[in-house]
Parts: C-alpha cells; structure tokens; sequence
C-alpha cells in the first residue's frame, strides 16, 4: 500500500491527485466507507485488536516477543523448595577463597550437541512485529510461540553474530595455557549444564491467578502472581503491593495499561544465565569486533529489558512531578513513585517507609548524614571511625566533617587478606566516639565486612553507625533488621536501575530528630518570612523535584532481582568468583589484590611487567570491559603497595566464557603477543 512520508511531505504515487484508489484497494474501501457514512474499515480492525489485546487474563495483550523471550507457563507451586534440591557436593577450595569450591561444570566442556540439547531456556530468536495478528494454536499465546523449536533440534549457534555469549571462549586461546582452566570431569551429552547445576539454586515460578491477570501491569513490575504473605523463604515477597496499578481508573484506556512481558525464562527451577543474558540489550553489542564481556559491574551494573521498559512507559504515560496536583499524570506519577519507595522499603526489610529517603546515589547519601547527622551530633574532639577499606566517598565527607568541628578521623587497619582486624577496630572505641562507618563490601578488593559484628561493637559503645551497601546491594540479600544499623546506603545503578537514583535507609527515630540538609520545595509544611516547619520524614530530606523516572526505574531493578531471587544470585555469583579466582592465579605474575576469605564480586591484580592502563587497554581490544585505576580507593591500595590495579567484577548475568575471555588475553598478553593474535 502506497503512503506518504511525513517527513518529506510527498503525495502517494497515481495519475490523480491523491493517488490512484483502484492501485489501493484499503484506501479505496476506507474512502467508499467515509462517503457512505459509515466507520473506516480500518479504524474498526484496529479497535478489534486492540480489544481483544487487552482482555485481562490472556499474555496475548501486547504480541511483541523480543529476541530470545519465551512464555512462562504456570509452574507448580512445589518448585519454590529448595529443600527439594540434591545437596551440595563436597568440592576443593581455592586458595585464598577459604571455604569456596574450586571445581564447578562449565558448558564450554560440553560437546556442542550436549549444549544444544542441554541448554533450558535457550531458543532461537524470534521477533513478532507488534502489529501482528496471527493466528494461535494455543488460546492467549501467539503462534510464532507455539512454533518454536525444541531444545534438541536448536541449531548451533557457535559464531553467529548476536549470540557471542553462548560461543565456546576456548576457540580464544591461540595458545593455550601450560595448566588447564577447565577444573573438573567433562560433562557428557544429557548432563546438567552449568547454568542449572548449582546444588539448590531453584527460582521461584508462581501460578498466575485469573485477579492477577485481570490487573494491568506496567512493565517492569513482577509478572508472575501473587505470592502467599508468609512464604518462609526471605528473599520471596509479596509482590502484588503495586498502589500505582490500583490507581489507575479501570476504564483507563488500553494505551495506558502496559500488559505483563515475560522476561527470563526460568520455568525450568534452575539459575538460567544465559536466559539472564537475555534480557540485556547491551550485552549484545560488538566492541572492536569482538562480542562484548562486560566486568566493570562494580563501576556500574548493565539494565534490563525491563527496567528499560519501565523508564519508557513511565515517560510515555505517567511522566509528571508529584505531590503537587490534582491531575490524573499527577497522581501517576505520585503512585509509581511512592510505589517504588515501597518497593525499596521490602527490598532492605526496613520498618517503615518514612525510613526510606530517595538521593541521587551513595555518595550524596553519605553527605546527607555528614551535613544533617553529623553536623547536629559531632562536636569538638568527638571520633569517627572508619576503615582501610573505605572508597573516597566514605571517607572525604567525614574529614570535611571533623575539619569543620575540630573532630577526629580514626582509621582501622586491614590484615593482609583485606579483611577488618576486629580487635584493632574495637580498640578505636572511646566515651568520644558518635559514628563508624564502613563498606559493606570493599570496592576495591571485594572483601565482605563482618557488618553484623562491627555494628554491634559500635553500638556497645554508644555510637551510631553507618553502613555503606555501593557494592553488596547486587550481590547478596541485605536485611536492616537483623543488621540494627543507623543508616544505610545504596546507588541504583550498581543494582541494574538507572543512574541518578540512590537511597537513604535510617532509623525512624534517628530520622525524627535529625534536621533537613537542602531547603526548597516539597520538604516543608509551612513557609513565612519569620519561620519553617518541616515535614516528617522522608520529605524533609527531599527537597525540590527529584530524580521520579529513575525512582520508578529503581523499582522494576528490584522487582526484577527478587524475580530471580537473591539467593539465587549470591549462590551462582559464589560458584563463579571461585571459578575467575582460580583461573586467574594460574597466570604467571599475576597477583591478586585482597584475598580474603569472605569476598563478593571483585578480582584487582597487577600484572608484573604491565602498568594497569595498558592492561586494560590491551583487553579493551578484545572487548572486554574492565576498570584500571585506584578505583577512589586509594589508601587501601597504597596498604598493599600499589598505586591502581585492574579490576575485572562480576554480575549475575557473567558466565564462565567470559572469564575465559579475560584469562585468554591476559595469557597471550603476558605471552608478548599483540591482542589482535589472540
């Protein structure tokens, strides 16, 4: 059908003005239908399928399936036990990670017959143009669904561009190691692969209810039912509290109801990576020619597709400032926002909402309580207690703080592993001392702070404490119950959500009687020349019009990781690092920065011969992203006598092959060959 350009402006091709109607049957009928008096064909065909679209309890309300996605059917609820899982099998260690197995299956042993036939959730892509109206052969699911083709006649998809995630990274090693990588049996065809053989990793998949399906959801939002208030496992929620969906009218029309998408697919009970991977855009890219291996995680995480989706929709149908009107975008907005509060809320187990207050990240978080806090509790000589370990953000603000009261900055030192000595850190205590504050998770060399301990040392000496959770927030459930801090810290993008976007968790009590930091709009209840009264907490701590998308967007990253389960992550990241651990101490002159025994995530080293620039530099050609530098850690790593390292960090969506990437350039790096003969 011939049509004009609307940036052009042209005219449809015919001999008459306005085109040739007998070269266009669709228009021919649409105008004969005008004439008549009657509705346009069309117009009609649209409203149909945008009717039946919409009719609650059916996925088939937005047909668009994006590459790689599967329908989820209703699992049974007796997947949710993970006792039902076979225990862990007793594994070796890794030097240096204490306590963690050294041997785990990898897919890249697998004959490529065993991957494709082993591998659930893998399928080829299939792309479903959204003004589709195919018929299904299954009622409520598209017909390109129904035709897609079982695992064991997937074909291979070894060197396709778009699927470099799944080629095997050992076709990278032009020469191979003196060692193997590869730890372990090989496995054969039929075998569990890697991604799903995690002793008790199960994820949770919840029968949707005909309620369920019948509320409107907006993308980013859990699309897999209500869960049952008390389910005894900490890291599954309820997730149906959604006060921004129960706002909307119920005669909103069908443009402003997002229905559920399906994201990974893990209906088969197991830690699905590379149906994981899928829901990243990003990591489909190329760098340099080379499929993208993203391990700058502890720089910044990569988004889904759902988050992405969520931010889409919310500026497309929602996008308003809040608290402030009485209009319909208003009260959206309003109810996504607060919603996401809510969210953040369950996410940390904090008490209440009031003790959730929204910042641009961490690093602002701590100045908040630096400038509010701090300044209304540190007086002359009073202590603050820090650690070896803290980034700049944890330790500038509180030396500005003391330089301003005459207070005093104690510091307590690491052992060589990099972990806290606690006896030392207790000795800093005195009647002087009102504040510690630490990282959770070291930045820089990826220890795991005895956080419960060290609060409760704090505490025993009457001083409150300050956790900052940068870097554990991705990687492990944290509780602010069973933890008992003053204030905890977090940035949204190091947990899959938007940039701009941070969280201030403190204490109700601690909160109410702590003064605001910046003043303006929407954080008083009154203003005269002569007097303010603030609002309770949270508002009185956010001033002006805050980063709203990028809250809500913070919201659907959460939504999307309780989906998987902390647990989940934690338990495969675990497996991983001890995979990275061992295959990187395997390289001759590669020293590993911070080996403690408890770690999460991140992998510093140098590498004798090589300034760390050029290291990443050298990986960059093979697109592998890493982080070189100090990593605004510099005093931690002065204490092991460096000035930067290179810091490879891991994300839920990293696999085996892309540690082998990274071992296989540094091994033909350190072999002196360029990066383009590896």
């Amino acid at each position: 059908m011939s049509t004009s350009n609307p940036l052009s402006g042209s005219q449809p091709s015919g001999g008459k003005e306005g085109g040739d109607l007998s070269a266009d049957p669709d228009r021919h009928s649409s105008q004969a239908a005008a004439l008549a008096g009657l509705p346009d064909p069309a117009v009609l065909e649209r409203m149909a399928n945008e009717f039946f679209r919409a009719i609650p309890g059916t996925e088939l309300a937005n047909p668009v399936i994006r590459e790689g996605a599967r329908f989820v059917p209703p699992a049974d609820v007796s997947s949710l036990s993970l006792s039902s899982m076979p225990p862990a099998p007793a594994l070796s260690t890794a030097p240096g990670v204490s306590g963690l197995p050294s041997k785990i299956p990898h897919p890249a042993m697998m004959s490529q017959a065993a991957q494709a036939g082993a591998l659930p959730g893998v399928v080829s892509p299939v792309i479903v143009p959204q003004s589709t109206n195919a018929p299904t052969s299954v009622p409520g699911v598209p017909a390109a669904v129904n035709a897609l083709p079982t695992a064991a006649s997937m074909p291979d998809f070894h060197g396709i561009p778009g699927f470099g995630f799944l080629s095997g990274a050992r076709g990278l090693l032009h020469s191979p190691p003196a060692a193997p990588i590869h730890a372990g049996p090989t496995l054969d065809a039929g075998k569990v692969p890697f991604s799903n053989s995690i002793p008790g990793a199960v994820v949770p998949n919840v029968p949707v209810t005909a309620a369920d399906a019948a509320v409107p959801q907006v993308p980013g939002t859990a699309s897999m039912g209500r869960l049952e208030r008390g389910d005894p496992f900490g890291f599954l929620q309820d997730l149906s509290a959604l006060e921004h969906i129960d706002a909307m009218p119920a005669t909103a029309p069908v443009s402003s109801q997002f229905p559920a998408v399906p994201y990974a697919d893990i209906s088969s009970g197991g830690f699905d990576v590379n149906a994981i991977r899928r829901d990243f855009p990003i990591l489909q890219e190329r760098v340099n020619g080379r499929p993208l291996v993203w391990l700058d995680n502890a720089a910044t995480t990569q988004k889904p597709q759902a988050v992405i989706d969520r931010l889409a929709w919310f500026y497309a149908h929602e996008n308003s400032n809040i608290h402030r009107a009485a209009h319909t975008l208003a009260a959206r907005a309003t109810d996504a926002y607060e919603a996401a509060r809510e969210k953040v809320r369950r996410f940390l187990n904090a008490g209440s909402v009031k003790e959730i207050i929204f910042v641009r990240g961490a690093t602002e978080g701590i100045n908040l309580v630096a400038q509010s806090w701090g300044r209304r509790n540190i007086q002359k000589d009073d202590e603050i207690v820090v650690t070896h370990l803290e980034h700049h953000a944890n330790i500038v603000p509180w030396q500005m703080l003391c330089a301003e009261k005459g207070a005093k900055l104690r510091v307590a030192p690491v052992d060589d592993s990099g972990q806290v000595r606690l006896e030392e850190y207790e000795r800093l205590f005195n009647p002087r001392t009102r504040l510690a504050a630490f990282a959770h998770v070291s930045n820089a060399l990826g220890t795991v702070t005895p956080v419960v301990e060290m609060i409760e040392i704090a505490h025993r000496h009457g001083a409150r404490v300050l956790v900052d959770g940068a870097q554990s927030v991705a990687h492990a459930r944290v509780d602010m119950q069973a933890y008992d801090c003053d204030f905890f810290v977090f940035s949204g993008h190091k947990v899959f959500a938007p940039t701009g976007i941070g969280v201030v968790y403190g204490k109700s009590d601690v909160l109410e009687n702590t003064p605001p930091w910046h003043g303006g709009g929407n954080m008083i209840v009154d203003v005269t020349f002569e007097k303010t009264t603030y609002q309770l907490p949270p508002g009185r701590f956010e001033a002006g019009t805050g980063s709203i998308g990028d809250a809500v967007g913070l919201g659907a990253a959460i939504d999307y990781v309780e989906r998987i389960g902390m647990a989940n992550i934690s338990r495969y990241e675990h497996d991983l690092l001890v995979y990275a651990t061992n295959a990187l101490q395997r390289i001759p002159g590669l020293r590993l920065i911070g080996t403690a025994k408890e770690k999460a995530s991140v992998l510093s080293f140098v590498l004798d011969g090589f300034r760390t620039e050029d290291v990443g530099a050298a990986l960059n050609q093979q697109g592998i992203a890493v982080r070189s530098g100090h990593h605004c850690a510099q005093p931690i790593l002065r204490r092991f006598g460096v000035e930067t390292t290179v810091r490879p960090s891991l994300a839920l969506y990293n696999t085996c092959e892309d540690v082998d990437a990274l071992v296989a350039a540094l091994w033909n790096l350190k072999g002196g060959r360029g990066p383009g003969l590896i």
